[in-house]
């Protein structure tokens, strides 16, 4: 496939497609040093085994699931021209993308009455890679929501249509790649310990 070819437009996507892809890997390659270093780490002496995830984690994981199913349908709505179910789904993610981050500061809460901080005196070495990966994966789902912020706008300003679709692509793509990291994240956090 020549890359150079087609139009103006279809040059455009393709390159927006690029970076966002070019993002997601780099992404990837810091979330597998981490979860690298977990490993590596796991093997200490002072290595605590017993401590769980909090529950808020796993519920927050079920919440980030369901935004992804609510993207893709509002997804499919504006595809089909129905604006209106389109905002609210994406409306709907954007409170679901919030229930998630409010989730996961629970979860700190959790391991914090447990007596696990990030750091000091009480801090294990598990639970501060667990609070470490959680509250950068919380940062890019952070960035998620700004660009779901920008999708609404653009969505309510009546941007998007079954031919104009490009921006609401782009953010769902970062939304599922951020919903299946976690859910990653989370079996990976559960699995080895």
């Amino acid at each position: 496939m020549d890359l150079t070819q087609g139009t103006a437009k279809e040059k455009n996507a393709r390159a927006k497609i690029m970076m966002l892809w070019f993002g997601i890997i780099s992404l990837l390659m810091g979330f597998a040093g981490w979860t690298s270093a977990y490993i590596i780490s796991s093997r200490r002496e002072d290595w605590v085994t017993e401590i769980n995830l909090p529950s808020s984690f796993y519920i927050s994981t079920a919440v980030l699931i369901l935004s992804s199913i609510t993207y893709i349908l509002a997804r499919r709505a504006i595809k089909k021209s129905n604006a209106k179910n389109g905002t609210m789904l994406l409306f709907t993610t954007l409170g679901l993308g919030i229930v998630f981050i409010v989730l996961q500061f629970n979860g700190f809460s959790e391991m914090v009455a447990q007596g696990y901080y990030f750091t000091g005196p009480t801090s294990s070495v598990k639970m501060s890679y667990v609070f470490l990966i959680a509250m950068v994966h919380i940062v890019h789902v952070v960035a998620g929501l700004i660009s779901l912020l920008v999708v609404i706008y653009n969505q309510v300003k009546g941007k998007y249509d079954s031919d104009n679709m490009l921006g609401v692509i782009l953010g769902a793509n970062f939304w599922h790649f951020l919903d299946l990291l976690w859910v990653y994240l989370v079996l990976f956090m559960t699995i080895v310990k």
